[in-house]
């Protein structure tokens, strides 16, 4: 694995107005963050940790942040060319159209196109994108008439077809059946291996120990703990982070972690 960051981040503290209570509260202290080529790491974290705010500030649609990209500062870069550098999955997409799955999968070879038709560079990244991910088969059909778990692995590969050598995705498994996500953690794990920094974020704690290389722990906006999965996932910061109690144990030689009862924090 390289030890170079393909993605580096560096953010500000971010601020919301409480509704509630009126002032201000903290949605995300300030941090710094990197990915490594070849290296997936899972962004983990309670229900409001700020996960998810931390995604959109590194893809550029919250607060600002600084991100580099293979040391390039992406601020200088028009949005098509930042596009093609962060390929982004947001945690939910509306879809409301009846657009077959091919052209969705299409729209994340955007960044690349200058108005023309799709070009044979264009039709091959869509092709492998969805055999990827298990949706050739749904070219043609609308992606109002999917499952929800269909149209997610459909929203992975539009993420997939944009190339980029940096891929954030927010919660990819959360709608899909225990097959399809073991195939997209093997999926990411593949891409990691083919150079790509993936950052990606997760609530299953037994997956995120098992297929990533490092996690990232944010809890009620600051980061709490960054390394191994083993390092860091331990008794403690169960309890304290998520205030649970897990069981452990070794299978074909690989440690793996459940869950297994709520605790008084």
């Amino acid at each position: 694995m390289m030890s170079i960051p393909l993605l580096e981040v560096h953010t500000r503290p971010l601020l919301a107005r409480d509704r509630r209570g009126g002032g201000e509260r903290m949605l995300l202290e300030a941090l710094r963050l990197s990915v490594a080529a070849g290296e997936v790491v899972g962004l983990l974290g309670p229900n409001g940790a700020g996960k998810s705010t931390l995604l959109r500030q590194i893809a550029g649609q919250q607060g600002a942040a600084q991100v580099l990209v293979n040391g390039q500062d992406l601020a200088g870069l028009s949005a098509t060319a930042r596009a093609r550098q962060l390929a982004y999955l947001p945690q939910s997409s509306e879809l409301h159209w009846p657009v077959a799955v091919a052209e969705v999968v299409a729209l994340g070879r955007v960044p690349h196109r200058s108005g023309r038709g799709l070009t044979s560079a264009d039709r091959q990244a869509i092709a492998q994108a969805m055999a990827a991910t298990s949706v050739s088969d749904l070219a043609r059909r609308p992606i109002t008439s999917l499952s929800g778990g269909e149209k997610a692995r459909v929203l992975l590969a539009r993420a997939l077809a944009v190339e980029a050598p940096v891929l954030l995705a927010d919660e990819p498994i959360a709608h899909l059946d225990p097959g399809h996500q073991l195939q997209v953690l093997t999926l990411l794990r593949q891409l990691a291996g083919q150079g790509m920094a993936v950052l990606v974020v997760l609530h299953d704690l037994g997956l995120a120990a098992r297929w990533c290389d490092r996690v990232v722990v944010l809890h009620h906006g600051a980061l709490v703990a960054d390394g191994p999965p083993t390092h860091c996932l331990d008794d403690g910061l169960l309890a304290r982070v998520y205030g649970i109690a897990a069981t452990r144990g070794l299978r074909d030689g690989a440690p793996y972690l459940v869950p297994w009862e709520a605790v008084r924090r």
